[in-house]
C-alpha cells in the first residue's frame, strides 16, 4: 500500500483537516497541508507524483498496488483512514511517502519506524524495522541522498506519535525523501527526471516472510494473488516506491509556509 502524504485540496478545507482524531498516544489534526519548497513546489504534489510513478512501474510487473488517494485535488483522507486502508487490504507492507520541511541548513532523508505502543504496534515493530532498514539502504544507494543531518540516526527515526504507524496492523514505515527547505534537496525533488530515475531504480528482493504479519494473500478472502512469486513482486514494488521518497516530516495541522514543528508532529 502506497500512501502519498497530504492532498492538494487540504488548504481550502481547514474545517475538515483540523478536526482532531485519536492516534492512541494523543489527539491530532485529521491531516495537514504539508510543506513546500521556497519556490512554492508543494509536498502534496511531490508525494502524489512519486507514488503514481511507482505504482505504474509496479503494476507493470504484476503487483497489486493500492493508493490511499487517487488524485491530488481532494481532501484527506485523515491519518486514521490512511492506516485503515492498509489494514483493510491486508497489505504485505505499507509505505507513507513524504518530504520534510526542516531547517534550511539541513539536508538528507530519513525513514520513520513505529515505536512501541502497547496493544497496538507490538506485532509490527520487528517487521517494520526490517522493512525500514531495507528501504533506507536501497534509497541511499539508488537516490544518492545522504542520511538526514538534522534528525534521526543514520537515516532512521522511531516515533510513537504518528497515527499512520500507531494504527497500522501491517508492517509500515514513513519516508521523508529530502528536505524541501534546503536548496540542494529542493532542486532534486522538483526535477521530474530525478523522480522518475528514483522510481525506476531496481528494488531489493527480500523474502516476503520477513515482513508479513498476516496469512499469505492466497488465503485471504480479498486476495487476488495466490503465488509466492506474485507476493514477492508486490513487496518488491512497495519497496521500490520507498526508494523514490525521501524524508518526510508531515505538516498536518500547519500551513505550507509555517511548517517545521507541525510537519513533524502530525501524521
Amino acid at each position: 500500500m502506497l500512501d502519498p502524504g497530504h492532498n492538494g485540496g487540504n488548504a481550502a478545507h481547514p474545517e475538515i483537516i483540523n478536526q482532531l482524531v485519536n492516534v492512541i498516544t494523543e489527539r491530532k489534526p485529521c491531516d495537514t497541508t504539508g510543506t513546500q519548497t521556497n519556490a512554492g513546489y508543494p509536498e502534496h504534489a511531490f508525494t502524489f507524483d512519486v507514488a503514481t510513478r511507482l505504482a505504474g512501474l509496479l503494476r507493470k510487473k504484476g503487483a497489486r498496488v493500492v493508493l490511499t488517494r487517487n488524485s491530488d485535488t481532494g481532501v484527506g483522507p485523515c491519518i486514521t483512514q490512511r492506516a485503515a486502508i492498509g489494514n483493510r487490504v491486508h497489505a504485505d507492507v505499507a509505505i507513507s511517502i513524504h518530504a520534510d520541511g526542516g531547517p534550511p541548513g539541513g539536508y538528507g532523508f530519513e525513514v520513520i519506524e513505529p515505536g512501541l505502543v502497547p496493544g497496538y504496534t507490538d506485532k509490527i515493530i520487528a517487521p517494520s524495522r526490517r522493512l525500514g532498514l531495507d528501504i533506507r539502504n536501497a534509497y541511499h544507494a539508488v537516490a544518492g541522498e545522504p542520511y538526514s543531518t538534522y534528525i534521526g540516526t543514520a537515516g532512521i527515526d522511531v516515533r510513537t506519535d504518528l497515527g499512520g504507524l500507531n494504527l497500522s496492523r501491517v508492517p509500515k514505515v514513513f519516508i521523508e525523501c529530502a528536505n524541501m527547505r534546503n536548496t540542494a534537496d529542493a532542486a532534486r525533488l522538483t526535477s521530474a527526471a530525478f523522480r522518475q530515475r528514483v522510481a525506476a531504480a531496481p528494488p531489493p528482493r527480500p523474502p516476503v516472510s520477513l515482513y508479513r504479519t498476516h496469512p499469505p494473500w492466497g488465503s485471504c478472502p480479498t486476495a487476488d494473488f495466490a503465488g509466492l512469486s506474485r507476493r514477492a513482486v508486490r513487496v518488491n514494488a512497495l519497496l521500490w516506491i520507498t526508494h523514490s521518497h525521501r524524508r518526510r516530516h508531515p505538516v498536518e495541522g500547519g500551513t505550507s509556509q509555517n511548517r517545521t514543528h507541525a510537519d513533524r508532529c502530525c501524521r
